[in-house]
């Protein structure tokens, strides 16, 4: 006697991986929901301006910290960028 109805359940593993496999490339890839920058978006060239002027020199290693970084004063790195229709 062969046992046939449990066939389908040996299928149903390489099946359901399959069919896994595919949903998670389809939800992470978002491949026809994606903005595609290349193609939709224009970026118009300017020339360069400004200077290229030496305003300081550092030689050796002594010092293990730039003078005047703002490290530790993480507020006053790191503003909100504030909109004129913002109402707080």
């Amino acid at each position: 006697m062969s046992d046939d109805g449990g066939l389908w359940l040996l299928a149903l593993g390489p099946a359901g991986a399959t069919a896994l496999y595919w949903a998670l490339y389809r939800y992470y890839r978002n491949t026809d929901k994606s903005h595609a920058f290349e193609r939709e978006t224009t970026v118009e060239a300017k020339p360069v301006t400004g200077s290229d002027s030496k305003v300081g020199e550092v030689k050796g290693t002594r010092e293990t910290r730039i003078r005047g970084d703002n490290v530790r004063e993480y507020r006053k790195r790191v503003n909100r960028i504030r909109n004129d229709t913002d109402s707080s």
